[in-house]
C-alpha cells in the first residue's frame, strides 16, 4: 500500500476507480484505519462516478504515529473541558484536516468532494471550514458539531468504546466485537462473520490504541465548532442513524441545521455503524450531493 509525505507527515492510503474523475477523499473515525470504509463500499462510489481515496488518519493504521507524545489520561481531559479549564491535546482536529488537505496537496488534487464518518466527519467539516476552495461537496456521517447542548450517547455505549482494548489478538478481537454489539444498529442483523473478519484483519494490520486515545482527545478539545460550520458554502449531506447510540441523532439534526442548505438524511434503525444493506443508498446520496456541486462531474 502507498504511504505520501503531507503536512509533515507519512500517509498511507490507496485510491479505487479512474484518476480523470472528480476525486472523492473519505476519511475515517476514531481509531479506525482506512479499511473502515469497505472496499466494496468503496467500488460503488467509484461506479458512481468518483476518483476514491481512503487513507489512515495520523495515528492510526500505517499512517505517523506520535507514540512520544504518550498516552493522555482521557477522563482527566474531560474534567478539565467541563471545568472549562484549557486542554492542550497532542495535535488538533484542525491538524488532521490540515492532513486530509496535504494529502490532496501531495496526490496533486485541487478539490476533492469529502466525506467523513463519525470523528472523520468532524474532520471532514473543518477541512470544508479551513480549506473551503478544496471542498466541492461536503458529507457528514454519524457525526456531531461540538454543541455542548446536544444530548450525550448511551452511558453503556460511550464506556464499550472507551475501555481499554486487550493487546493480545484473539482477547482484542472478542474484546472489540462487544464494542461493535454496542454500537451496532437495532434496526439491523448484526454482521458477526464481518465483524470478526475486519477486527483481525485490522489488528494484523496496525495495533495502536493509544492513537486512538490521543485522536479521542482532540475530539474532546475541539470544542463548539458552531460558528465556523455556519460559514461552510460547499453542498452539504447529513447521513445519521436514528438509533445511534454514541453519538445521538439530534447530533446530525444539529449539523444539518448549523450548515447553510444542508440536506439531512436519516437512516431508520442504523446505529453507529454503517451495516452493509444501507451502502448502496448512502453511496447513491453522496453521488447525488455530488452532483449538487458546480464542480461535481
Amino acid at each position: 500500500m502507498p504511504d505520501i509525505g503531507a503536512n509533515g507527515i507519512r500517509i498511507a492510503y490507496d485510491t479505487f476507480g479512474d484518476r480523470r474523475l472528480s476525486a472523492l477523499l473519505l476519511v475515517a473515525g476514531s481509531g479506525a484505519q482506512l479499511t473502515f470504509w469497505d472496499a466494496e463500499f468503496c467500488e460503488m462510489l467509484a461506479r458512481a462516478g468518483h476518483f476514491v481515496i481512503r487513507f489512515d488518519n495520523r495515528d492510526a493504521g500505517l499512517s505517523t504515529k506520535f507514540d512520544a507524545a504518550g498516552t493522555p489520561d482521557i477522563s482527566a481531559v474531560v474534567t478539565a473541558v467541563r471545568e472549562g479549564r484549557r486542554v492542550e491535546p497532542p495535535y488538533s482536529l484542525d491538524d488532521m484536516a490540515d492532513d486530509a488537505a496535504g494529502l490532496l496537496d501531495s496526490l496533486g488534487i485541487g478539490a476533492a468532494h469529502v466525506c467523513g464518518a463519525s470523528m472523520g466527519g468532524m474532520i471532514a467539516q473543518i477541512v470544508a471550514c479551513r480549506h473551503p476552495h478544496r471542498v466541492s461537496s461536503l458529507t457528514s456521517i454519524m457525526s456531531s458539531t461540538g454543541n455542548p447542548g446536544l444530548p450525550h450517547g448511551r452511558p453503556e455505549a460511550i464506556a464499550a468504546v472507551l475501555a481499554p482494548a486487550p493487546s493480545e489478538r484473539e482477547a482484542y478481537v472478542e474484546h472489540n466485537l462487544a464494542v461493535w454489539r454496542a454500537i451496532w444498529s437495532p434496526g439491523f442483523p448484526f454482521e458477526e462473520a464481518r465483524a470478526r473478519t475486519f477486527l483481525a484483519t485490522g489488528y494484523d494490520r496496525s495495533f495502536c490504541p493509544q492513537g486512538m486515545v490521543r485522536q479521542n482527545v482532540a475530539v474532546i478539545a475541539s470544542g463548539d465548532r458552531r460558528p465556523a460550520l455556519s460559514s461552510i458554502a460547499a453542498p452539504t449531506l447529513v447521513i445519521h442513524g436514528s438509533a445511534d447510540p454514541l453519538i445521538p441523532v439530534e447530533a446530525g439534526e444539529d449539523t444539518a441545521r448549523t450548515i447553510p442548505g444542508a440536506e439531512l438524511l436519516i437512516v431508520e434503525g442504523m446505529g453507529h455503524d454503517m451495516p452493509t444493506p444501507v451502502w448502496e443508498r448512502m453511496a447513491a446520496a453522496i453521488a447525488r450531493n455530488a452532483k449538487r456541486s458546480s464542480s461535481g462531474h
